[in-house]
């Protein structure tokens, strides 16, 4: 069992940078890749950023590549993603999430756990 808690969100304007959290608690942490998922308003839940395990294998969607980067430090059960030049098209709630798939997953119901979210707001 793996609990998820996201921080790190918040209002920012274009071009500004953030950076989320996701502290898991559960001894399994290191075995499990992660994902970070954010759900527009008004729009269904995409997958943004995922990393295997050993944080060595990451993928981006297309709408964030070259701008965020997802990371993680088993040692701290956290996973991070730093945005950089944020857009007001990234305004979302920003959820992280957990899959028993020790590599990188693209599926969403592969993910078995999953935080509360975290709001970005991005104004122009």
């Amino acid at each position: 069992q793996v609990q998820l808690v996201e921080s790190g969100g918040g209002l920012v304007q274009a071009g500004d940078s953030l950076r989320l959290s996701c502290a898991a608690s559960g001894r399994s942490f290191s075995q499990y890749a992660m994902g970070w998922f954010r759900q527009p308003p008004g729009k269904e839940r995409e997958l943004i950023a995922v990393i295997s395990w050993s944080g060595r294998t990451t993928d981006y969607a297309d709408s964030v590549k070259g701008r965020f980067t997802i990371s993680r430090d088993n040692a701290k059960n956290t996973v991070y993603l730093q945005m950089n030049s944020l857009k007001p098209e990234d305004t979302a709630v920003y959820y992280c999430a957990g899959t028993p798939i020790a590599t990188i997953s693209r599926k969403m119901h592969e993910y078995d756990y999953w935080g509360q979210g975290t709001q970005v707001t991005v104004s122009s």
